[in-house]
């Protein structure tokens, strides 16, 4: 995992133990929000770095590049929409694209940014994230009301 002391486009050290100490033999459904750069911000080196890629290109590549690995440890999108409006959070936070993703267990995501090519292509979602929220939760099933 790379270093991003915000813990906003990838988990802090502190932040993926915490997830790492959570039972890793259950079903894991993953809320990601996201908000892309204009432009993606590619580093020096990279085959990419300036040549005037969108963050939602950026984003898309990382998706492609990704799926292989993601639909091998068994992981497929349950949820996604487009956001339009915050009613409720900070003002300042708006997103661009919102989705569930299910793992089998949290052992398979952590395969998942394990993976030797994954390691790689991550490099397109980093160069396309200004900011993100990336949420653990455990599946429940949902009762009659708001909170059962």
């Amino acid at each position: 995992m790379s270093v991003d002391p915000s813990g906003a486009i990838d988990p802090t050290r502190e932040q993926f133990n915490q997830f790492k100490a959570l039972p890793r033999d259950q079903p894991v459904h993953m809320l990601n929000l996201v908000r892309l750069r204009d432009l993606a911000d590619y580093p020096e080196g990279h085959p990419l770095h300036g040549k005037g890629h969108s963050g939602l290109e950026a984003y898309r590549a990382y998706g492609r590049e990704s799926a292989e690995v993601f639909k091998r440890v068994g992981g497929n999108q349950i949820w996604a929409g487009k956001p339009q409006v915050v009613l409720t959070g900070p003002l300042e936070e708006h997103w661009d694209l919102a989705f569930i993703a299910y793992y089998p267990t949290a052992g398979a995501f952590l395969e998942m940014v394990t993976d030797p090519h994954y390691r790689v292509v991550v490099a397109h979602r980093t160069a396309g994230v200004l900011d993100s929220r990336l949420i653990r939760m455990e599946p429940l099933e949902p009762g009659e009301g708001f909170g059962e």
